[in-house]
């Protein structure tokens, strides 16, 4: 497996974000049973730079704390078997033979703003984001609000099964 991190800020959490953010993609990996070896790119960045990507991709010119950038389209969210009909190079990573899930961007400073709000921990928070990052990644979605409720319930998952707790 490959989580490639990058980092496009001087801002630190102060907490280990590279072993919380492997953890956590790897649970999400092992409990939704992802059958191929797999390649997560996660870039970590502050308010201003995810701001003109919320722009650029969702033409919404404020920050926010995460954005997806899938690279399946999933029939069914979650389920992996539509990939095998697929050609290598429509999904796969031709070096590594990996399964190419797509992008996670997460916003520092968010992190640290909402984990003030919400009262709990930036490790948590970090989790969060995650979780729900890698969600999207697997086709799952919130817009409507049975979608969000079983969300909400597969994020917590992920997160109880680390220790994660609010």
């Amino acid at each position: 497996m490959a989580i490639h991190i990058e980092y496009e800020t001087e801002l630190s959490l102060g907490i280990d974000s590279d072993q919380i953010i492997t953890d956590v993609i790897e649970t999400a990996l092992e409990l939704y049973q992802c059958p191929y070896e797999a390649e997560v790119n996660v870039i970590l960045t502050d308010n201003p730079s995810i701001a003109a990507i919320n722009e650029e991709y969702r033409n919404l010119a404020k920050p926010t704390d995460v954005l997806s950038f899938p690279m399946l389209d999933y029939e069914i969210p979650g389920d992996f078997s539509f990939i095998e009909e697929l050609s290598a190079e429509d999904c796969f990573n031709p070096d590594s033979g990996e399964l190419i899930l797509g992008d996670i961007i997460i916003s520092l400073e968010k992190v640290i703003e909402q984990a003030e709000n919400y009262g709990h921990s930036r490790e948590r928070e970090l989790g969060f984001l995650t979780a729900h990052s890698m969600l999207h990644l697997f086709g799952f979605d919130h817009m409507e609000e049975d979608e969000r409720v079983d969300m909400e319930q597969r994020q917590e998952e992920i997160l109880d099964q680390l220790k994660l707790h609010r």
